[in-house]
């Protein structure tokens, strides 16, 4: 059965974090990811696993329901496709770019076709590629020279401008921070390198962990994992894991901080288990006074998913500092209204110790204890700086709250919402998927509580689950022309 075949019940699908027990099935990307296709009523729910960093099945096309039974050849010939499809590079061709360093600067070449350095030895194998000269810069910022990543359903890769790069390495630098875990951060590491090398600042240490093999060219072990944050997966296995450990361990006084810059389309809820499980390892291997802490973090991420990152990681705040990347079209610095690049750091650091810069536009409010950018006026109503997008906002006595300056309160649906806006099709309309309350959502109905329990039971027992779909006749399909009509029909009345 195709998981994308039309289905009029499916509301959506929803991430289950690993509940422990059965192992999940591996594609190349690592342990896949369990979903559950959400239907109105809870019986009729299906789980299956998917890739978990891939959201297109022609960038990876692994798909196993839930209670499939695999047998042991298709087993053994997934393995094999796993690894036929595992990176060219590993961390032992650092050798590689130390006998690079030490060619002549007339020979370093750069094969544009494979990503890679060339030896001299290596020049006539890729004869027909095109190639270019390696710089100085360029080996010691290998972003600029590797072709950056464009499949936005994957691993769309968007760099940091130097400015946002210098703000947030300042920032960790005056909080004392002296080991910086940078998780798909590559420009943050080049920085750090940098710096360590001109000898003014403070010395740093710096661990980059990112789906992108392609750095192992230019890192030693110690430097680079190549690491899937989405299913915490260390593609090197316990040799990375140990790496990490050894990174996370503080002494001597250094600090550790991590920041992560996952790709903008990735799902918020395992990227925010895999980092809680880095601050797990983090909190086991610090001192008893640590023990109830969690890892200082900074997450990149833009301000529209606020709402489901603080359900996840309730410890984090939202910045106002507006974070650009060099390779974004629309994302950069110094643009104005709803221009703005929507980008901003989320972190369980407090927001009185972070700093942002005056001559960019930000003040300090002194009520809030925090820094916020100049429009993002306090609300003495609201009695917060209430700006999520940079815009001043203004405050609806009726909704009695702060909203967006252009929206307008609609008498018919009881809130504030954009003029031109569909009425009655409210955000709170909607209610339960399960049971068909209007007073609370899927996630907090009983129905979903019971029938996970009996899900559960049913698995202890060695019971097979048997779904009132399957006893029942199946339904016939409806063309996409019926289910149109059907909900013009419903939209008329």
């Amino acid at each position: 059965m195709d998981v994308n075949q039309a289905d009029n019940e499916i509301c959506g699908l929803e991430v289950i974090v690993a509940e422990g027990g059965r192992a999940a099935p591996c594609c190349p990307h690592g342990p896949t990811l369990l979903f559950e296709k959400v239907r109105k009523g809870a019986e009729k729910s299906r789980r299956f696993y998917a890739c978990s960093a891939c959201r297109d099945r022609k960038d990876c096309n692994f798909f196993q329901w839930e209670d499939d039974k695999v047998s042991e050849t298709r087993r053994l010939a997934r393995e094999a496709e796993n690894q036929s499809k595992r990176a060219i590079f590993t961390t032992q061709n650092y050798s590689r770019f130390r006998k690079f360093a030490a060619v002549p600067p007339d020979e370093k070449k750069f094969c544009q076709d494979c990503q890679m350095l060339l030896l001299p030895g290596e020049r006539e194998v890729h004869s027909s590629h095109r190639t270019e000269a390696v710089s100085a810069l360029q080996l010691s910022r290998p972003s600029i020279l590797l072709r950056p990543l464009d499949n936005k359903k994957s691993n769309a890769q968007y760099l940091f401008t130097d400015r946002s790069s210098n703000f947030l390495l300042d920032t960790l630098a005056g909080l004392g921070i002296r080991k910086v875990l940078c998780v798909g951060t590559p420009r943050l590491q080049e920085l750090i390198k940098l710096r360590n090398l001109e000898q003014k600042h403070e010395q740093m240490k710096s661990l980059l962990l990112d789906m992108d093999y392609r750095y192992s060219q230019f890192y030693s072990k110690n430097e680079f994992c190549h690491y899937n944050m989405f299913n915490h997966h260390f593609f090197d296995g316990k040799v990375s894991v140990a790496v990490l450990q050894a990174f996370l361990t503080e002494s001597e006084g250094h600090k550790v901080a991590m920041v992560a810059d996952p790709p903008f389309g990735g799902l918020v809820t395992p990227l925010a288990n895999s980092f809680s499980l880095i601050s797990q390892t983090w909190r086991k291997l610090q001192s008893s006074d640590s023990s109830n802490t969690d890892i200082p973090m900074m997450w990149i991420f833009p301000y529209f998913f606020e709402l489901r990152i603080l359900q996840c990681l309730p410890s984090c705040i939202m910045l106002d500092y507006q974070v650009d990347y060099d390779n974004h079209p629309l994302y950069k610095h110094g643009k104005t209204g709803r221009k703005q690049s929507p980008v901003r750091v989320f972190t369980n650091i407090s927001p009185r110790d972070i700093v942002l810069p005056k001559d960019e536009g930000y003040r300090f409010c002194s009520v809030c204890q925090r820094f916020v950018i100049s429009l993002n006026k306090h609300c003495p109503k609201c009695n917060i700086c209430p700006s999520k997008d940079g815009r001043e906002w203004k405050h609806c006595f009726m909704c009695q709250k702060c909203v967006k300056p252009s929206w307008r309160h609609c008498q018919h649906c009881g809130r504030c919402a954009l003029p031109d806006h569909l009425c009655g099709d409210g955000p709170g309309d909607k209610g339960c998927f399960n049971c068909g309350s209007l007073e609370h959502k899927r996630k907090a109905c009983l129905l979903k509580v019971t029938y996970r329990i009996n899900r559960q039971s049913n698995a202890k027992s060695g019971g097979k689950h048997v779904s009132q779909r399957a006893l029942s006749k199946p339904k016939a399909k409806r063309s996409g022309a019926a289910r149109r009509h059907k909900k013009l029909v419903a939209l008329s009345k």
